[in-house]
């Protein structure tokens, strides 16, 4: 087979494997990021973090009425603990994220990437 036929093919493999690598920490991401309430879905977004934060700095902190992500009214009955708490879960998500996403980076061969895989 010519070389660069060769390193083309290796190049390709290896973009497919980083790709779909890419694709499942982000979706582990995405499943980390949701945040269930007394039965209520929230998706752990920075508009949302920013509402909570509005309102806490507003004094506006008990049994406010938030919609979660099915539009279902939820009531916080203390918005500043509901505060704390998506902040935490917002950065373990997003910490775990960026580790998975530096360790993808290193890999820098296919094989390595299928190790990574089998972790």
């Amino acid at each position: 087979m010519d070389e660069r036929l060769k390193k083309a093919l290796d190049l390709s493999n290896y973009m497919v494997t980083f790709n779909n690598q890419k694709r499942v920490i982000k979706e582990k991401y995405r499943e980390s990021s949701i945040f269930y309430y007394n039965g209520s879905q929230f998706t752990l977004t920075k508009d949302l973090i920013t509402f909570v934060s509005f309102l806490v700095d507003k004094d506006n902190v008990n049994n406010v009425i938030l919609t979660d992500d099915n539009e279902i009214p939820t009531e916080i009955e203390k918005l500043d603990e509901f505060l704390i708490d998506i902040l935490d879960a917002y950065f373990n998500a997003v910490n775990a994220y960026y580790a998975e996403y530096q360790k993808l980076l290193k890999n820098r061969s296919t094989s390595k990437l299928a190790e990574y895989e089998e972790e």
